[in-house]
């Protein structure tokens, strides 16, 4: 698995649509999750072409299935302070090791701020519920790192969650997003890892600035 802090991701180059990133609180298609949002609404937000391609997918699950969005964008900041973070937890969990290693080793769950897709609007964390809102099992939480059950691949799970996983990654991979698979909620379309997965001389999006939504 190639980790979000992989140097042959960080060198994809950007060629910035300009494309505007779009409220998920205007498309009643997609259900949208309140357990990461902000005041500013940024949670809610995605590129559009990334926002067209999930009520795609919506259109492809089962009726009484829902896709859950979780968390689109994120200001740099609020990256840079998640990985931040992050590192210090490593620096105190697994001691005597360099900066470059800690880095390292944060960049497998959370990607540096330099080149993180969910600041450039092209990320979304996501998972399924039902119509009613019961939200299915797919094998940990969405956003727990705490063991390699949320790898995408991972054996550690239930054959009902292994079957969750497999209808969500059927109806994302058709519309074009694609998997971390380190993480079993995170998909993006036109980032530098999707560049990377899917052979674009460029990614599309870049880090937007709040100041410009």
């Amino acid at each position: 698995m190639i980790v979000l802090s992989d140097p042959e991701i960080s060198r994809i180059p950007v060629e910035e649509s300009g494309e505007a990133l779009i409220d998920l609180r205007t498309i009643p298609a997609l259900r949208l999750d309140p357990r990461m949002a902000d005041p500013d609404g940024y949670h809610a937000r995605l590129r559009l072409s990334v926002v067209d391609r999930l009520i795609t997918a919506q259109t492809l699950l089962r009726p009484g299935l829902r896709l859950l969005i979780v968390e689109g964008f994120r200001p740099v900041e609020l990256q840079a302070k998640y990985f931040d973070a992050h590192v210090d937890r490593l620096r105190t969990s697994a001691p005597g090791h360099d900066e470059d290693w800690y880095r390292r080793q944060a960049g497998r769950h959370i990607s540096p701020p330099e080149f993180a897709p969910h600041p450039a609007g092209a990320a979304v964390d996501l998972t399924l519920c039902e119509t009613g809102g019961h939200e299915l099992w797919l094998g940990t939480e969405v956003n727990d790192t705490g063991t390699d059950a949320c790898h995408t691949a991972g054996t550690a799970i239930s054959a009902e969650a292994r079957g969750h996983r497999r209808l969500l990654g059927e109806v994302l991979t058709t519309v074009g997003l694609v998997n971390y698979p380190g993480e079993w909620w995170h998909w993006s379309y036109g980032d530098r890892y999707w560049a990377h997965m899917t052979g674009a001389l460029a990614a599309r999006y870049g880090p937007v600035a709040p100041a410009d939504l």
